[in-house]
């Protein structure tokens, strides 16, 4: 970002004039508030009838829950075996430089050997034990719980062929 843009945002100086964009949008808002009985005036505060259930109340004062801390753990433990790839990788490619059949055979066989063990049986907790943990609704449709996100919660354990693809064989891309 330039030094003089980064200046004007932060800098203390007058209020910078209105978009066209901004513009039109307020001229719609002083239409559509033409007339009303509402204009000027501050609005009723909305008083919400809930409460929350004692057990809720007692899970949110503990420490966080089983499911957060696992998936923390989850993706702690997937970037450090992001990071040892990549460093493998590259390794890799210094030794066959120019011999890209070479690498693709000895990188197929690194990801067979790699151990993700540990990973996978947190992986496959949290498969097991999520929506309990969780309180995911059931989606009447479907018969399995709700996606969280948009995405459905499982999580798919890491394997070689994760490794390739997320790091293709190609040597070229290595190096």
């Amino acid at each position: 970002m330039d030094r003089r843009e980064r200046e004007r945002i932060l800098g203390e100086h007058l209020p910078r004039e209105h978009t066209l964009l901004e513009r039109r949008v307020a001229e719609r808002l002083e239409q559509d508030l033409e007339g009303s009985p509402l204009r000027g005036r501050p609005l009723a505060h909305r008083r919400r009838n809930f409460t929350v259930a004692p057990d809720r109340y007692a899970l949110s004062l503990a420490d966080q829950p089983a499911y957060s801390r696992r998936l923390r753990q989850i993706e702690d433990e997937t970037a450090a075996h992001e990071e040892a790839l990549i460093a493998a990788r590259e390794d890799l490619a210094r030794r066959c430089t120019g011999r890209p059949a070479e690498f693709a055979r000895r990188w197929g066989e690194i990801g067979r050997r790699w151990n993700f063990d540990a990973i996978n049986e947190l992986i496959r907790l949290h498969n097991l034990w999520y929506p309990a943990e969780a309180r995911l609704p059931m989606d009447p449709r479907t018969g399995d719980f709700v996606l969280v996100g948009g995405a459905p919660y499982r999580r798919r354990s890491l394997d070689a062929d994760w490794i390739l693809e997320r790091f293709p064989a190609d040597a070229l891309l290595a190096a």
